[in-house]
């Protein structure tokens, strides 16, 4: 518990310098135009990859930084491009995958067990879980009718996302880009 306080008190102090602020407001530009790629399957499914800024943001500045910047980039890309109807849950499950990536990657090895595993605990519990639980509220669908294409998507998705992260990551971290946007001197 000890370390989490920790975790949670040094990604907040990471939110108070310029340099964090520049580089979540570069993910967010680059989260808004991702945003547009989004492909919707149905009423109730959607595959796109606006979320990769929002797990970066959580890796480089812990949980703290990562719930702030999901929260706010759900808000804002709702007010920029709104789909379907606002429903605050969805800010909710925005905050919780923010701090789930945080709380995962920050000052950690980005190993493919972990992506993989991390990505499994975000699908469960915020996509298959609470999103159709919203989505049940929001229409009157009853949840366990929503519920078995929402897994399917995310089963279908869950390797591909995590590859995906896990490509960028590991690209960005050899490439020095991780310790340039930390401020941290490039070798």
């Amino acid at each position: 518990m000890k370390r989490l306080a920790t975790l949670f008190t040094q990604s907040y102090e990471e939110m108070r310098k310029p340099r964090t602020i520049t580089a979540c407001a570069m993910f967010a530009a680059a989260a808004v135009v991702l945003g547009y790629f989004t492909i919707s399957v149905g009423n109730y499914v959607k595959i796109g990859f606006s979320g990769i800024p929002n797990v970066l943001v959580g890796c480089l500045f812990g949980p703290a930084a990562g719930g702030f910047f999901g929260g706010f980039m759900d808000l804002f890309k709702y007010i920029v491009k709104p789909t379907g109807a606002f429903f605050p849950g969805f800010t909710v499950n925005a905050v919780l995958g923010g701090v789930i990536y945080g709380c995962s990657y920050y000052q950690r090895r980005i190993t493919l067990v972990r992506v993989f595993a991390t990505k499994l605990l975000v699908i469960l519990v915020c996509n298959c879980f609470l999103n159709t639980l919203w989505l049940s509220m929001l229409y009157g669908q009853a949840f366990m009718v929503l519920l078995p294409a929402r897994v399917v998507k995310n089963l279908v998705m869950w390797p591909l996302d995590s590859l995906i992260f896990y490509t960028i990551a590991k690209t960005m971290e050899t490439a020095g880009i991780f310790r340039a946007i930390r401020g941290r001197a490039v070798s």
